[in-house]
């Protein structure tokens, strides 16, 4: 019949039906130079039947003629390191892309170089992907360069990991090596958020694990790396929750018909539905859905598809439409994390161009809050960004921007940089979900509509039915002086007394609700911010709270009795001298902060300034903790906080 497919099972239009209705994944490979990442692509690519012989016998002729492998050997690398340059020396330096299918889904490879200079080449490859496949040399473990490209899929929004333990065969597939690389990455990536972490042992060169099952590691009782590929879940990756659709163009053929086309960035749209044109805020509702095949009864992301509307409202390229209840933010200033990819440095002040979605305006990045160093991840000065340096900018547009936090939809939460007169790409940004300074006046959200809302138990219900007064007891000092040992201790005590009582520790807000937060001196006031309006909610719920952080300066200090309340806010000094502070620094900073590894450290090279009226002081020094717990409780209760 004609149509049918050899074996007469399948026609060719089943066929095509079949594979375009597979799963797309997106992942890419990246590590350290001479990881195997080439070599891992080649090899998947080659096992699973996907080389054609002509190229396969070009492959062994150029294998011999480069001489990277042994005699009679494949190099595998070559079907990826196109250019003369990766050939000759054996590295990848631009990103290679490759497709490939399987009968369960399809595939696009980005493989990226591992050089450090290379970062920007990574950091494009990786931006569009669903899952990194991180290589780790088994003879080095982890190394600076993992950290770097761990941090990049991180900042991008990758979700799914899988960390290949590669050459396995040149540690004689020792499960204890593997054991070991594993436990250091995940100590490691435990701050990067990643959600679904995969940890296989392989060979690159030899196949194990990597199609088929390793024979040499019967220890490893987890899928080879393909059968992962193959299965790894990304639909619930999709926002399909906040409908975003950035117009294209509008669609005008003839008199009778006025649509606006574009691609769904995310969510989903029905006939019917209230949406509101941003930034105008003009609203209509959809009236119908339109593709070349007909009309559609819902659309979701990433369809291309053409909406009308019941009303005839002004939007063109570059607006947004989203539905009423469910808006993002529209803003003069944005915050971001931005990728250099430029030779010329950042020039703070410098007009560029901000291209996000189909908005393109005019801005200024008016400060660089922090640099991160991809080496180490950690956040050093506020210079310009030089090429391939990644940092935390401000940037004020010339008109407002809509857009979200990218970590809540990737599609209008990132950005590029461009320069007016070169048109050249200048960086890649991910903006953050918090507007710089106080909050926009111009926000998409219902501002005018926020309002505190009062509890329908007052705080001296509460005082009355928990027998003790609800207070912040603040305490502040050099860093290492003893400030959290003592707040939990107290903490202790007070509970042991049948008193409500919770500690907030400076380490652990880093960690959770201001891990977004670097050491400049706004950081740190924000810091303060937040936890003081921690302090008020927990003292509103009648407790006593006992803040453990250093807020360095008097204006610090303020903000927060100015959030919590004069008579709520009491201050206690813990003053240990910096010889003291030093001795008890079991982490190291003091020492970093000296070697200039560490900038604004309160003390070192950063201010600290001595409460002048605090309740009183303590002196870990010279008191025993038990001398001192017992100091404050007697002052609580002399002022009535508790009995």
């Amino acid at each position: 019949m004609a149509g049918e497919i050899q074996d007469g099972t399948q026609t060719v239009e089943e066929f095509l039906a079949a594979h375009n209705s597979k799963d797309l994944l997106r992942f890419l490979t990246c590590g350290s130079v001479d990881d195997g990442k080439s070599t891992l692509i080649g090899r998947l690519l080659h096992d699973s039947k996907l080389v054609y012989e002509d190229t396969l016998a070009a492959l062994k002729r150029d294998s011999e003629r480069h001489g990277t492998t042994g005699p009679g050997e494949i190099d595998y690398a070559l079907l990826v390191d196109g250019l003369k340059a990766e050939r000759e020396q054996g590295i990848t330096i631009d990103v290679a892309y490759r497709y490939f299918s399987t009968p369960q889904r399809k595939f696009i490879i980005a493989d990226t170089p591992g050089h450090e200079q290379y970062t920007r080449n990574m950091a494009t490859g990786a931006s569009t992907c669903d899952l990194a496949v991180v290589l780790i040399d088994a003879r080095y473990g982890v190394i600076t360069q993992t950290k770097r490209h761990s941090f990049i899929a991180s900042l991008l929004g990758i979700k799914h990991i899988v960390v290949a333990v590669n050459k396995m065969d040149l540690v004689d597939y020792d499960e204890s090596v593997y054991n070991k690389i594993r436990e250091d990455y995940l100590d490691f990536s435990a701050r990067l958020g990643f959600g679904d972490l995969h940890f296989l042992p392989i060979s690159a060169l030899k196949g194990d694990n990597v199609v088929d099952r390793s024979k040499s590691m019967d220890w490893y009782q987890g899928p080879p790396l393909l059968a992962h590929l193959e299965t790894v879940q990304i639909g619930g990756d999709r926002n399909l929750v906040d409908f975003r659709f950035p117009v294209q163009y509008v669609n005008r053929p003839n008199l009778n018909f006025r649509g606006f086309a574009g691609t769904i960035a995310s969510g989903v749209v029905r006939p019917g539905d209230e949406i509101m044109v941003l930034p105008s805020k003009k609203r209509s509702k959809i009236k119908a859905i339109v593709t070349a095949e007909g009309e559609l009864q819902q659309a979701f992301a990433p369809q291309a598809v053409t909406l009308t509307l019941e009303d005839e409202i002004d939007a063109s390229r570059g607006d947004m439409l989203v539905h009423v209840n469910n808006l993002p933010h529209v803003a003069h200033r944005l915050e971001a994390m931005l990728v250099w990819m430029d030779e010329q440095p950042l020039v703070p002040g410098q007009q560029y161009q901000i291209k996000l979605g189909t908005q393109l305006v005019n801005g200024v990045i008016s400060k660089v809050r922090y640099q991160t160093d991809i080496n180490t991840l950690r956040q050093k000065g506020n210079e310009p960004l030089n090429l391939n340096e990644i940092g935390r900018v401000e940037i004020n547009a010339s008109r407002p921007l809509s857009f979200d936090a990218y970590e809540q939809n990737r599609a209008t939460g990132s950005f590029v940089l461009i320069d007016r007169l070169t048109n050249a790409t200048l960086a890649a940004g991910m903006i953050i979900d918090r507007v710089s300074g106080t909050e926009e006046s111009d926000s998409a959200s219902t501002n005018e509509a926020l309002s505190r809302r009062e509890s329908l138990v007052n705080r001296a219900q509460r005082s009355e039915k928990l027998g003790h007064q609800a207070r912040t007891i603040w305490f502040t000092g050099l860093p290492k002086s003893g400030k959290a040992r003592i707040a939990l201790a107290l903490e202790k005590a007070l509970f042991d007394l049948g008193i409500q009582a919770k500690s907030i520790i400076g380490n652990d807000l880093r960690s959770d609700l201001c891990h977004d937060l670097g050491f400049t001196g706004d950081d740190r006031t924000e810091n303060i911010r937040r936890a003081a309006s921690a302090c008020r909610l927990l003292n509103d719920s009648g407790l006593v709270t006992l803040a453990a952080l250093n807020a360095p300066t008097e204006a610090d200090r303020a903000i927060a009795e100015n959030i919590i309340g004069s008579n709520d806010f009491l201050e206690i000094h813990v003053k240990s001298t910096l010889k003291q502070c030093k001795s008890n620094d079991d982490s190291g900073i003091y020492r970093r902060a000296i070697n200039g590894e560490i900038n604004n450290l309160p003390g070192i090279n950063g201010p600290y300034d001595p409460p002048a009226d605090s309740v009183f002081s303590v002196e870990p020094a010279t008191d025993s903790l038990e001398q001192i717990t017992t100091a404050i409780l007697t002052q609580l209760a002399d002022r009535k906080i508790i009995s």
